[in-house]
This record gives C-alpha cells, structure tokens and sequence, in this order.
C-alpha cells in the first residue's frame, strides 16, 4: 500500500476516534498535538489501525513510536 493512502485511511481512523474535522497530518505530529488524544484515545486508534490494517504491533514497536511519520513507516514494513 503506498504511503499516501496510509496517511489517508489513518486521518480517517484518528478523526472518527478523537471527533476531529480538520485533522492536520504529517510526519512530525504527535498525540500531545492533539486535542483530545489521551492514553486512553491511543489505545483505541492503536487497535483500530492494526484490525484496519490486518496488522499486529509489538508493544516494544510502540514504546519507540515518537511522532506518525513512525507509525506510517512501521505500517508500511508490516504490510510490505
């Protein structure tokens, strides 16, 4: 799956969990950019991405997650 559409099918995941219209995306935004998006809120986007995604994440995976140009690249090697 190319990038493009990743950053897509996440900005629709992420706007539907956190109820956010104009979600700006890039590679350097993370979750205390946010409004909203708690530990709690991570979760859900979390096991919301891996069933959309048919992908599964290590929890070490995550504790190295910084920012969603991180997410996007750990996607793209899952699905690749």
């Amino acid at each position: 799956m190319e990038r493009i559409l990743i950053v897509e099918k996440l900005k629709i995941i992420i706007s539907s969990i956190l109820k956010v219209d104009n979600l700006m995306m890039n590679d350097t935004i993370s979750a205390k950019d946010v409004e909203g998006w708690d530990s709690l809120s991570h979760m859900v986007i979390i096991t919301e991405v891996e069933k959309f995604f048919k992908i599964q994440f290590k929890l070490k995976e995550l504790n190295k997650l910084t920012n969603m140009g991180n997410l996007i690249s750990l996607i793209e090697l899952k699905l690749n």
